[in-house]
């Protein structure tokens, strides 16, 4: 088995620097320091920033360091409204085209995130979070819908993670997450729909309040 590109490794560990903070919304990403205190080159460091960029978690500026990501709620708001439509298609399409292999891959990593719930990092929770919804709209066997859902969901990474990050908050996501599952396995297109917009809905008042508390604090 081949190994991973380095710069899908530097991406990586950026990624979580930026999903836990460590570099913050606006903080400067220079080469140089990263890629002395990375022990890499240049090249690889590059490679990963424009990986980044293209996510929406980097935004680069000719002839300046780049940066992170620093969208405004209403950028956020916006995408979360496409997305809401995005996901509710393809769980739609879902229950109409979903194998039985992929029902199993969906129920496999429903049960991993009830098994990992009190336990696991925040943003490996995070990870298998979104594989769970990356597989439910891959299950819709849409192409165009698959690639425009992935697309809107680099965009909303970190809102995302931070809204996920809510301890407090998982016990009712597993549960949308379980009525999400039955309803594909008994090709309920009702109960889905219902669910996966129940489950945006909660995304964004959980966003909004990230905002308003970040406001608050610089207030």
């Amino acid at each position: 088995m081949s190994e991973r590109p380095l710069a899908e490794e530097i991406a990586d560990s950026l990624r979580r620097d930026i999903l836990l903070g460590v570099l913050p919304p606006g903080a400067l990403i220079k080469e140089r320091d990263n890629s002395v205190g990375r022990g890499v080159s240049r090249t690889p460091l590059r490679e990963a920033i424009r990986i980044l960029a293209s996510e929406g978690l980097v935004t680069l500026r000719p002839s300046r360091s780049p940066v992170v990501a620093d969208p405004t709620l209403k950028e956020i708001t916006d995408d979360l409204i496409v997305m809401n439509t995005l996901e509710s298609l393809g769980a739609r399409l879902a229950c109409a085209c979903v194998t039985e292999g992929e029902l199993a891959d969906i129920r496999a990593l429903h049960q991993k995130m009830l098994d990992i719930s009190d336990t696991a990092d925040a943003v490996d929770y995070f990870e298998v979070d979104m594989r769970f919804h990356r597989l439910i709209t891959a299950a819709s066997h849409n192409n165009a819908l698959i690639d425009t859902h992935a697309a809107y969901m680099a965009r909303l990474w970190r809102p995302r993670f931070l809204a996920a990050s809510l301890r407090s908050d998982r016990a009712r996501v597993l549960q949308q997450h379980a009525a999400i599952v039955k309803g594909l396995m008994t090709r309920d297109v009702t109960l889905v729909s219902a669910e996966v917009e129940s489950h945006m809905r909660h995304l964004v008042l959980n966003i909004t309040d990230i905002f308003a508390q970040k406001e608050q604090a610089v207030s």
